[in-house]
């Protein structure tokens, strides 16, 4: 395997996503490959890019166009620079090409989409690794993706150091 596949990359900007990014960077990625960077923002959001593209999410966004200020505005998204930093890293090391999408809506059926949309070979998703009984109440995007994607999927535990 290796070279010209496309690695989703499930992020929400939290800490537990930071290191599915770090995993997949340390662990997946190869040269030439394509990493697609997907975010499912609330369905609530208000967002004015929302109504334009809620139902198909976003254009693919490139890394370079991440740190603009109006597109946190636009899609009403807040990146964290530690995840940019990293990412620009991963780019340049690796190289490899980084892109950006937003759904609107529930992660688990967004992500799922996701992996058809953008004919993913493989989606990492981070756990944020909830107890049974937080998982039972409030159910659990990983295990939703895992059973329904029809890709491989990994799930990274934990949070980055």
């Amino acid at each position: 395997m290796g070279g010209n596949r496309r690695v989703g990359v499930a992020v929400d900007f939290s800490a537990t996503s930071r290191a599915a990014v770090l995993w997949a960077a340390e662990n997946l990625v190869e040269e030439s490959d394509t990493v697609a960077l997907v975010h499912v923002a609330s369905g609530k959001a208000d967002a004015p890019q929302k109504k334009l593209w809620e139902n198909a999410g976003s254009p693919l966004i490139p890394l370079e166009e991440l740190r603009e200020i109006n597109l946190s505005m636009m899609y009403g998204i807040n990146l964290d620079n530690v995840l940019l930093n990293l990412l620009d890293a991963i780019s340049r090391t690796k190289n490899v090409k980084v892109v950006f999408k937003v759904y609107w809506g529930d992660p688990r059926e967004k992500l799922c989409d996701a992996v058809e949309d953008l004919k993913l070979d493989c989606l990492v998703v981070g756990s944020r690794g909830f107890g049974a009984l937080k998982r039972l109440l409030l159910g659990s995007v990983s295990n939703y993706v895992v059973t329904n994607a029809t890709c491989p999927v990994t799930v990274v535990k934990g949070t980055a150091a």
